[in-house]
């Protein structure tokens, strides 16, 4: 039954083994897609800062005529 015995633990640690592979993977997934969604913010926040600045820009000129 020894033989038996370490056929099975070996194959429980193998499943364990896999388990925290795959969840170790789907935590990096996971904090990729927050940094794409934290780097599409930044962009989406310095277009409108940048729209705001030129409307600014815009108004001033109008107001020097």
């Amino acid at each position: 039954m020894g033989l038996m015995d370490d056929a099975r633990d070996v194959a429980e640690e193998a499943g364990r083994k896999v388990g925290e592979a795959a969840h170790d993977t789907k935590e990096r997934l996971g904090d990729r897609a927050d940094q794409m969604k934290a780097d599409a913010d930044v962009k989406a926040a310095e277009a409108n800062r940048d729209a705001t600045e030129k409307k600014n820009e815009m108004k001033e000129q109008l107001r020097d005529m």
